[in-house]
């Protein structure tokens, strides 16, 4: 039982926090992530603005988590 309740913890709180929190994008013509924050490497070649979204707007927007950020 503790151990089912331990592997349901660790893949739905993630899920559950994600869901609600801010993340940061570029919204250049060639970006394809979002960020957890606006100071990632990954935004450092952004060609315009780093903008807060949610991450339902991220997504929307056809963006995916940062491979530095969401290791």
């Amino acid at each position: 039982m503790k151990k089912r309740f331990l592997i349901a913890l660790f893949f739905i709180v993630p899920l559950l926090a994600t869901q609600d929190s801010s993340v940061f994008i570029c919204k250049g013509p060639e970006s394809k992530r979002f960020h957890s924050t606006p100071k990632c490497r990954g935004l450092s070649s952004c060609s315009t603005e780093v903008y807060k979204v949610s991450v339902s707007k991220a997504q929307e927007l056809g963006r995916t988590p940062c491979k530095i950020c969401y290791k």
